[in-house]
């Protein structure tokens, strides 16, 4: 599956658009991640334990998405737009959202 930010992949005309496909993933983050965090915050640098969370809940958003175009005939997915969100008491909670059209190359 041929994944892309742009509404067009190059030397690939489109030859049929079946529709918006969408993965959504909610990921907490545990206290222990919370604690280390908040030390990076206090003596500054990159929080690993929420970077890889980050990453896992991308990811699985995306597969979501995939999963999802494929099972309606598609072999492409143009115009993808990831979203951020937190949610939840004290915004405890992670949202990632991915969309996309699912095409036809």
């Amino acid at each position: 599956m041929i994944l892309s930010t742009t509404p067009q992949i190059e030397g690939h005309p489109i030859r049929e658009y079946k529709g918006v496909v969408t993965g959504e993933v909610i990921i907490g983050a545990n206290v222990l991640k919370d604690f280390m965090a908040g030390l990076t915050d206090f003596f500054g640098g990159r929080s690993g334990s929420y970077e890889k969370v980050l990453i896992e809940a991308k990811d699985s958003s995306m597969r979501e998405m995939m999963q999802r175009a494929q099972a309606i005939g598609a072999n492409a997915i143009v115009g993808i737009d990831i979203d951020y969100e937190t949610i939840g008491a004290n915004g405890s909670m992670l949202m990632v959202a991915t969309s996309g059209t699912a095409v036809v190359i």
